[in-house]
């Protein structure tokens, strides 16, 4: 509905009236796996997307001494970016071009999708996406709107715009993060871990959203769930599963939180049964650092790490000696005191080798980036991924500056505009750092190529007798500065010699790493809470973070991700949750239903960091975008629980809501009393 204002735009949808048939509701996936169930697409003949599994020699884990099963569940999440979506489009009738202004962090897919949809060619659609205020996944996608605005602004002929509120954002967007669990570990009674056994069901929604296809969380927890651990035995079956509700969408740390909330949850059941402490168990089952380079279980390639000595280092930023004897006695309040650890790998920046086998329309190939010296000395860089958060306008000039020397202040980096920046993918999957940055350092490293050649003429010497140093071309007798060097090719072409370089002062150079199977950063957490048993309350008392992203390019911008995913983390293991009635109607529209943690919620972890550099990439660098999002789930769900043992009561849910945390209490409570009315029947 179009009007010239929102008002006038929302009476007239009120206005209209729609006669359906109603059809019963898909809305809960382990009931849409039925065979009985109401079908969603009655053409499929059934609700699933997509069924996949994985089998590694289970049968040799069966004769273990020990054997535990779990059901584990995470609930379903809006993304909740502060900005939420929204778009501008106009038609430019003197350029024959549509041009959209979106908040999107892939503007070259979004370019490919509209005109498909529209049948345009690509050079008549133009995409600019300006800061898109956090994407996390969300903006990352071809918008309804998107595509319904480029139509109209092409018809009508005027430019039309349509913005997000929050109540459509929460009932109408994108969603994530529905899994469940029938998770089963085999291991020895020293805790060494012998096979898992599992099987996943993730609720996809009723659609797939361009370009992601609604099965990659379910798909990829096949292949993810082993974790950073080494262990002989794996079977793992998982279903994509179509419901009434919104799509699911590649959310901060994809599938990887919830497999980490499941197999740490896991670990920790280990430690309980065998009577070892947590982190015992751990050691004994992560991958060592001399098996690195590591092919895992599921043939995922670990390029290079030291897992146990970052949790070495977590635990040596507690006093766990202390925390167990401080359990042994009664706190003053009555609250339990619990402690979790979370481990996790991540594997980001991966490139076409992995995403060529999915069946989804954004293969990444080789990077692009322009890199182009301006007359007076400065630097033009030009890039397709789009920055939402993760300050490449600072970091990326940092990788120009550490080849060229030149400053970064006077280092502008271009990007989020079809029309000027060469083709990617886009931002998601911790790519940018070493996508991006490795095609800046490439391009950088051939630009510094053509200005030697430029300079070594100025100092009438051969290019094999001249270097560049702090941005300066320095010979045998001499040297000459950038601007020297920019404004001879520029301003006295003149001066130059027949056989000069045609390409000047500017380069455009594609990357890839030498093996683009991708990087795997990773990191240890600790969560310290209270739980009060009477009100289900939880505080969060401590919390200890130690990562290892390879090279940092910049360790603030580094710490500021970090502190970003540990806060959604946060959101996940104890606040969010997007319900929906039987019906398929969603039951939260307002951030009073759907809850936030704020800045009260969230502690300054201590943080710290290791360094060890990924073996295919430039400068040894890893992506870590997503880590911090990725284990407090499991960090603060291990905690609960460690506090709640006294108790017998156990989480296996997230968010640990305070209901849920009284509802295992009364379920422990009840078991007594259900073996003693057992005896009296008997």
């Amino acid at each position: 509905c179009v009007a010239d204002t929102r008002a006038e735009a929302e009476d007239i949808a009120a206005a209209v009236e729609v006669d359906f048939e109603e059809l019963p509701a898909v809305h809960d996936m382990l009931l849409a796996k039925r065979p009985d169930s109401a079908l969603l697409h009655e053409h499929w003949g059934d609700n699933i997307f997509l069924e996949t599994f994985v089998d590694v020699n289970m049968e040799a884990a069966y004769d273990a001494p020990i054997k535990i099963s779990r059901e584990i569940s995470t609930a379903r999440q809006s993304m909740a970016p502060m900005e939420g979506r929204g778009t501008v489009a106009m038609w430019h009738k003197r350029m024959d071009q549509l041009v959209l202004y979106t908040g999107n962090q892939q503007p070259h897919i979004v370019r490919n999708g509209l005109s498909e949809c529209l049948g345009l060619e690509q050079i008549q659609v133009r995409i600019v996406s300006p800061d898109v205020g956090g994407g996390f996944g969300y903006k990352g996608i071809v918008l309804t709107e998107d595509v319904c605005l480029g139509w109209l602004a092409k018809r009508c002929g005027y430019p039309v715009r349509w913005i997000e509120d929050r109540r459509e954002h929460l009932t109408a967007g994108a969603n994530c993060r529905e899994h469940h669990y029938n998770i089963t570990v085999y291991a020895d009674r020293d805790g060494k871990l012998r096979g898992v056994e599992c099987e996943a069901t993730v609720d996809s929604g009723a659609y797939s959203s361009y370009p992601f296809s609604a099965c990659l969380e379910a798909a990829q927890v096949a292949s993810i769930l082993p974790g950073p651990y080494d262990f002989p035995s794996y079977r793992c079956r998982t279903w994509s599963v179509a419901t009434n509700k919104c799509p699911i969408l590649p959310y901060r740390g994809v599938a990887r939180t919830g497999v980490c909330f499941a197999i740490e949850l896991m670990m920790d059941a280990i430690a309980r049964e065998t009577g070892l402490e947590p982190y015992e168990v751990r050691l004994k089952n992560l991958v060592q650092p001399e098996q690195m380079p590591f092919d895992n279980i599921t043939k995922k390639h670990f390029d290079s790490g030291d897992y146990p000595e970052s949790l070495r280092q977590a635990l040596a930023k507690i006093d766990l000696p202390a925390l167990r004897e401080r359990q042994k006695k009664p706190e003053a309040d009555g609250r339990l005191i619990g402690v979790g650890l979370s481990v996790y790998c991540e594997q980001g920046a991966h490139g076409t080798s992995v995403y060529a086998g999915w069946g989804i329309p954004m293969v990444p190939g080789h990077e692009q980036a322009t890199a182009r010296m301006t007359p007076d000395g400065g630097l033009e860089l030009r890039v397709g991924v789009h920055s939402h958060g993760q300050s490449m306008e600072t970091t990326l000039p940092q990788v120009a500056h550490e080849i060229l020397g030149i400053d970064t202040a006077k280092i502008k980096l271009v990007h989020g505009d079809t029309e000027y920046t060469p083709y990617s993918t886009g931002s998601w999957g911790s790519r940018c750092a070493v996508m991006a940055g490795g095609a800046v350092a490439t391009a950088s490293r051939e630009l510094g190529k053509l200005v030697l050649g430029i300079g070594a003429h100025l100092l009438q010497t051969d290019i094999s007798n001249v270097k560049l140093v702090d941005g300066v071309v320095v010979g045998p007798s001499g040297s000459v500065t950038l601007q020297e060097v920019a404004y001879t090719w520029y301003r006295r072409p003149q001066d130059l010699p027949p056989s000069v370089d045609p390409r000047g002062l500017e380069v455009t150079i594609g990357y890839k790493p030498v093996r683009d199977s991708g990087t795997f950063s990773y990191a240890s957490h600790i969560a310290v809470v209270a739980v009060d048993p009477e009100m289900g309350d939880i505080e969060l008392l401590d919390y200890v973070i130690v990562e290892d992203g390879g090279k940092l390019i910049n360790p603030m911008v580094v710490d500021g991700q970090i502190y970003g995913g540990l806060a959604q983390g946060i959101g996940t293991a104890l606040y969010e949750e997007m319900n929906f009635d039987a019906s398929g109607q969603p039951l939260a529209s307002t951030f009073a239903d759907y809850l936030l943690p704020g800045p009260t919620e969230v502690p300054e972890p201590k943080l710290g960091h290791m360094e060890t550099l990924a073996p295919y990439t430039e400068f040894g660098v890893k992506g870590l975008g997503e880590g911090g999002a990725i284990a407090p789930p499991g960090a603060i769900g291990n905690a609960v629980n460690d506090a709640l043992k006294s108790l017998g009561a156990e989480i296996r849910h997230s968010p640990i809501t305070p209901r849920r945390v009284l509802e295992a209490i009364a379920e422990a409570n009840s078991k007594p009393r259900a073996k003693a009315a057992e005896g009296v029947l008997a």
